[in-house]
């Protein structure tokens, strides 16, 4: 019987890290904490006992390109995979396009629930590109529903100071999504040079 439990736990584990969507897999084992001029580890650690979960508290990782946040964000997904959480992971862009291709096609309602039903959505690349006001109403949706119900792990190349130039320089709006995610919230910010040049450098 012990068994059986076993091997129905392993399947449930591996059908939601399918459902997951990461792009590559990734832990913490992987990771080179030695890079960063800059990690706070112990409150990185702290973050895989998965009490923000339960406690429905957003952790955004801001850094420059090629730190690792998108690494953590996906090791930490994986975690709660594994801890029996549902997890999503998705780009900020790819939300929005999803989202305007859905309400161009009068399924938006429901393409939204697919954002808000799972326990864990993690939002890569917040900042990377810059968001038009459609699509800034669009990624507000998700993160207005999700508030106090279930949390988010964002990733972004940009301080919260700069937020408004991410949204279109709509102060509104850019103060109303930095109050949701804001409200309860765990930032972890890494800095440093990128991991790629330092490839580069090793080369």
């Amino acid at each position: 019987i012990e068994g059986e439990a076993a091997r129905r736990e392993t399947r449930a584990i591996e059908r939601r890290i399918r459902q997951a969507r990461f792009p590559v897999l990734k832990t913490m084992e992987d990771f080179d904490w030695t890079w960063p001029k800059k990690i706070n580890r112990p409150q990185i650690q702290n973050l895989f006992r998965l009490a923000f979960v339960a406690s429905n508290t957003n952790v955004v990782f801001i850094s420059t390109v090629g730190l690792g946040k998108t690494h953590c964000a996906i090791a930490l997904g994986h975690a709660a995979c594994i801890g029996g959480h549902s997890v999503l992971f998705t780009t900020a862009v790819d939300i929005i396009n999803t989202l305007a291709a859905a309400q161009s096609a009068g399924r938006l309602k429901r393409e939204i629930g697919r954002y808000l039903k799972p326990a864990l959505l993690i939002i890569d690349e917040l900042g990377y590109l810059p968001i038009d006001k459609h699509g800034a109403d669009l990624l507000f949706q998700i993160i207005s529903q999700r508030y106090e119900r279930a949390p988010m792990v964002i990733t972004t190349n940009r301080a919260y100071k700069h937020w408004p130039q991410i949204f279109n320089n709509d102060s509104t709006l850019t103060s109303a999504i930095l109050d949701r995610v804001l409200h309860h919230v765990d930032t972890v910010i890494i800095e440093g040079k990128s991991f790629r040049t330092k490839t580069e450098i090793a080369e």
